[in-house]
């Protein structure tokens, strides 16, 4: 399942991104993928959700490739065709987090995610519709999104009860 979600973000992004100003992109696109690649490494011992590797991968590789490819390309796709008016952007965000929503019930009926210290689909639902606005303001202003980013990461390590050591 893991491969699938890649490939077809690969060839979304193929078909949808806007790859001739991905550079404009580029620094939000790194933004989420230091977002995986920190959440892996604050929550090492105390993950909220762990992938159960398919096909090629071990459970690493598959953190590293939706770190690394699957989530930044996805931001690609997002940043590239936001609308310009109000009413539009609301639609749009509520349908990526439909889409990621969505994905992320297949994968767990599928037995390829499961949730742990508290963590269930809705906190994924409530952390979705945080972190497309985060990724605008990042596009935007990221300086901002960086320090709002520090906040969240405080107050979820802390309602999680993540050690910050």
């Amino acid at each position: 399942m893991h491969l699938i979600v890649c490939l077809f973000t690969i060839f979304a992004a193929w078909r949808w991104g806007d790859w001739q100003n991905w550079r404009k992109y580029h620094p939000t696109m790194f933004y989420i993928a230091a977002g995986g690649l920190l959440y892996e490494y604050l929550t090492r011992d105390n993950t909220m959700w762990y992938f159960y590797p398919d096909l090629l991968f071990n459970e690493k590789i598959t953190v590293i490739i939706y770190a690394l490819v699957t989530m930044p390309l996805s931001v690609l796709i997002f940043l590239s065709r936001y609308p310009q008016t109000i009413r539009k952007q609301l639609i749009y965000l509520t349908k990526w987090v439909f889409i990621y929503v969505f994905v992320e019930t297949i994968l767990h009926s599928f037995g390829r995610i499961s949730y742990q210290h508290g963590w269930n689909l809705f906190h994924s639902l409530l952390f979705d519709m945080m972190m497309f606005p985060m990724l605008l303001l990042h596009h935007k202003k990221p300086l901002w999104a960086y320090l709002v980013s520090i906040v969240i990461v405080v107050l979820l390590m802390h309602w999680f009860d993540i050690p910050m050591s």
